[in-house]
């Protein structure tokens, strides 16, 4: 089969696609905004409610494992309630609690809240990496949805900006602002067409549980689909059966979760890092993430043109060995401009060049048969990581200093994402879906 042939309806589409990824941008954004809050007004919320550094590290590290539930859930409900559904429900929830913070009064409603406010925010990019690659053409693939991944710093960007200026009455009112857009974004949702792929993968499961031989014939022409294989299940095929899904599955899970345990100092509690061990005034540091995620959507799209044109484990490759020497010299600085410079390309490795090209990467390296589930499960290791990363913080803060700690994550495991990404497979970009994993 020619791969004209393989291409999808929505590719044909240029108004919708049009509409999905702004659709898909909006709400990565605002997810970004919702998990950035925090970040941002974590000194703030520290003050108010008396938490200290470890008490912190603990909120992180629950926000981290309800994370972990979630995403595995959306997962799974990708695969059996569709693409679409699960999109709806993730960013409404989202939505939901964020506002919620507003009313918290002590750190255990504070983290319910925020454990699921973030929880399903962050799920939200489990289902847009499925959906949207599943329905943008083959060739641009890469660089289209490195636009929708672009969403985070431009969520980085949102949330510094309204804390420049609203954060002068408090850190719950900045919350309050994240009712309405997650909102409408989430009714805009409304007329997002489910994937063809996954109404496909859906038609062949029922014919295979009748046996309809002609069905399966007629499906497995319109996409070269092995019915043997639809009869282990999603969850079975992953974990349970050993070949290239579940070789390719451990090798991602590794490198995401130094991925996100390095990311935990990085990005997650930076404000914290800076205002303690480099002095820097929290205005200071919400301005630095204003310019760095201001920015930083345009390195997001630099990752999915490189990853187009040399393979985006090549450029996630590239990316991860940066982090641990760009981590170690950003320690030694003492010059605040220079350690502005420094951020400023922490920042892009850990997001943009990273981001732009690996999501993509996770899209087409699995099957449609699982792709929901291995996906799902990815955005679990994700947040894993992040809970592993907090709960070394907690350790580390309660048991040394900030500036060890920083050594052991953002250094330490920085240089062992490095490492691990050599190890992923290669895959020649610009193939159909079904071309590269069947």
């Amino acid at each position: 089969m020619s791969e004209k042939s393989l291409a999808t309806s929505e590719s044909k589409d240029v108004r919708y696609m049009v509409y999905l990824i702004i659709i898909a941008l909006l709400g990565w954004s605002l997810a970004s905004y919702d998990s950035n809050l925090l970040t941002l007004t974590m000194p703030a919320i520290a003050d108010d409610l008396h938490l200290s550094a470890t008490v912190l590290g603990i909120l992180g590290f629950l926000v981290s494992g309800a994370e972990v539930v979630v995403c595995l859930f959306v997962g799974w409900g990708m695969d059996h309630l569709g693409r679409k559904r699960m999109w709806m429900i993730c960013l409404g929830i989202a939505g939901i609690f964020t506002g919620l913070t507003f009313f918290v009064q002590d750190f255990w409603q504070l983290a319910i809240v925020r454990m699921i406010a973030s929880a399903f925010a962050f799920a939200e990019l489990a289902v847009s990496v499925t959906l949207v690659n599943e329905q943008v053409p083959a060739k641009r693939r890469g660089f289209l949805y490195s636009i929708v991944q672009g969403g985070w710093p431009v969520g980085v960007f949102l949330a510094s900006l309204l804390y420049l200026l609203v954060g002068q009455f408090g850190w719950r009112v900045v919350y309050l602002f994240g009712i309405i857009p997650l909102v409408l974004v989430a009714v805009g949702r409304i007329w997002v067409r489910e994937s063809d792929r996954f109404t496909h993968m859906k038609a062949m499961h029922e014919a295979v549980k009748r046996d309809d031989t002609a069905e399966i014939a007629r499906l497995q022409a319109e996409r070269p689909v092995k019915a043997e294989e639809m009869k282990q299940g999603s969850i079975r095929e992953i974990f349970g059966t050993a070949g290239r899904v579940r070789s390719v599955l451990i090798k991602l899970t590794i490198t995401w979760l130094l991925y996100s345990m390095s990311f935990v100092a990085t990005n997650v509690y930076i404000a914290f890092w800076l205002t303690k061990v480099k002095g820097w005034s929290a205005d200071g540091v919400a301005t630095l993430l204003l310019v760095s995620g201001g920015i930083g959507f345009f390195f997001y799209i630099i990752g999915g043109i490189l990853g187009e044109k040399f393979g985006r484990r090549n450029v996630m490759i590239v990316s991860a060995l940066l982090v641990g020497p760009l981590n170690l010299v950003l320690l030694l600085l003492t010059n605040n401009v220079w350690l502005a410079i420094v951020f400023f390309l922490i920042y892009q490795v850990t997001n943009g060049t990273w981001s732009g090209a690996g999501y993509s990467y996770q899209a087409e390296v699995f099957p449609t048969r699982v792709r929901g589930t291995a996906v799902g499960w990815m955005g679990a290791m994700n947040v894993g990581g992040q809970m592993l990363g907090s709960a070394v913080w907690i350790l580390m803060t309660s048991t040394t200093n900030l500036v060890i700690t920083w050594i052991v994550i953002a250094v330490g495991i920085g240089v062992c994402q490095g490492i691990s990404t050599c190890f992923l497979p290669h895959i020649k970009p610009g193939q159909e879906l079904e071309e590269v994993a069947t």
